[in-house]
């Protein structure tokens, strides 16, 4: 199976020619427990987003889940996740909701080219660039680095993929200890796993495949890979594991 994979805090992680982290590592298991090979690459998000799109990736993982996403594979939710509002403590101002971000004429926001929390996510950053006042970067990294050195005032993308980011870069550690955390009224929690391509995979190959991913996520390899990489309390604020085991209704008879 071709699983092209983004740099993701600490759910992906590249250091030079080896790639590791949450889901990696949890791939990794699998293949050798299951009869089927994952061939991992690395590529930037948006051009992940675009290889799933157009049936040149078999797998999109991790993924929170969207109707946009819905058209292009069958969905396994693995984890509850939610997107928050991050910024440099001192330099932000506490708010509630998109409105009030808007309110704030001057504020920057930068987000991760192909990261997507949904509908009311995506309507808020078509508002945001219509005021000129988006940017996109390729990975989180990028985006920390920006609000260190104070171009972007606000990001919007999970806690653990920001936090995680920050953690294994020199260029932006030091930011670990200053950044806060809203959650805002638009992004609620939601659900984040794997998606399988409707274009490249045979119904077969969907089923084993919801065969394999369940049987990891009733084993708890899911959420244990998540403790094993991330801080209390990163998981408490922005990860749940799953309550129950459910294809959303997704996977084909």
């Amino acid at each position: 199976m071709k699983v092209p994979l983004a740099v993701t805090g600490l759910s992906v992680i590249v250091s030079g020619e080896i790639i590791s982290g949450v889901y990696p590592e949890i791939l990794s298991d699998l293949t050798a427990k299951e009869k089927c090979n994952f061939e991992l690459s690395i590529v930037p998000r948006a051009r992940l987003e675009m290889m799933f799109e157009n049936g040149h990736a078999d797998i999109l993982i991790p993924a929170t889940r969207t109707a946009r996403r819905d058209q292009l594979g069958y969905f396994i939710p693995l984890i509850s996740n939610r997107a928050m509002l991050i910024s440099v403590r001192e330099q932000s101002i506490s708010v509630k909701n998109f409105k009030e971000l808007l309110e704030q004429k001057a504020a920057k926001i930068a987000v991760v080219r192909g990261f997507d929390y949904g509908e009311k996510y995506q309507a808020f950053l078509k508002e945001l660039q219509k005021r000129n006042r988006l940017r996109f970067e390729a990975d989180p990294v990028s985006v920390a680095r920006l609000l260190k050195s104070g171009a972007a005032d606000y990001t919007l993308m999970a806690p653990s993929i920001f936090a995680g980011s920050v953690q294994i870069d020199e260029r932006v550690t030091d930011l670990e200890d200053k950044l806060q955390y809203q959650p805002l009224q638009e992004l609620n929690w939601g659900e984040s796993g794997v998606y399988f391509s409707k274009k490249s995979l045979s119904t077969a190959d969907v089923q084993e495949l919801q065969e394999i991913f369940e049987r990891a996520a009733s084993d708890g390899l899911i959420w244990k890979g998540f403790q094993r990489y991330y801080k209390k309390e990163f998981l408490k604020d922005s990860i749940r594991p799953r309550d129950t085991l459910r294809t959303s209704g997704q996977v084909p008879n």
